[in-house]
């Protein structure tokens, strides 16, 4: 190794830790923006999940699939109490949140505060916005701006990627 490549390499390991540095930050906001990140629950493999779960609800959560409409029972559910994730039972919803949408799917108007993560969502050819379980990943359905007040949004959730746990 000659003077000048060692020299190089010096300010390329300068310069990277100077960048690293500068990233460090941004790094630290991205762990702190995903406090479900090392969750035991995302370690679960394909076939895991498929023991866990009832075909149908596998198919939602894990496949994003959609249940029919009307065919829930959790569209009567009336009771004081929570709606959780089939998959994990992280708390969701709760019940005062829900509200007949007409959709054939439960709805709910608000989430419980850091429950719920979104994403872009183009399978139908236009942009909707999906929302899965924080914890899991587990998908739950699709966020409309068309519900009611006070918040104006519409949480159309599939019945079979939820459990209801009365108060």
């Amino acid at each position: 190794m000659t003077f000048s490549s060692a020299r190089l390499t010096r300010r390329h390991l300068l310069l990277g830790g100077a960048a690293l540095a500068v990233c460090a930050p941004a790094v630290a906001a991205l762990a702190a923006a995903d406090p479900w990140a090392a969750s035991p629950w995302r370690k679960l493999t394909d076939s895991d999940w498929r023991k866990r779960l009832p075909s149908a609800s596998y198919n939602v959560l894990r496949r994003e699939d959609t249940e029919t409409p009307f065919t829930s029972a959790l569209n009567n559910e009336h009771r004081a109490g929570t709606f959780v994730c089939l998959g994990c039972d992280l708390p969701l919803f709760k019940s005062q949140w829900k509200f007949d949408s007409g959709t054939g799917w439960p709805s709910f108007y608000t989430a419980i505060a850091g429950a719920l993560a979104k994403k872009r969502d183009f399978q139908l050819g236009y942009l909707r916005t999906e929302y899965h379980c924080a914890r899991c990943l587990g998908h739950q359905g699709h966020v409309f701006d068309d519900g009611p007040r006070p918040t104006g949004l519409r949480y159309c959730n599939n019945g079979v990627a939820l459990r209801f746990v009365v108060a």
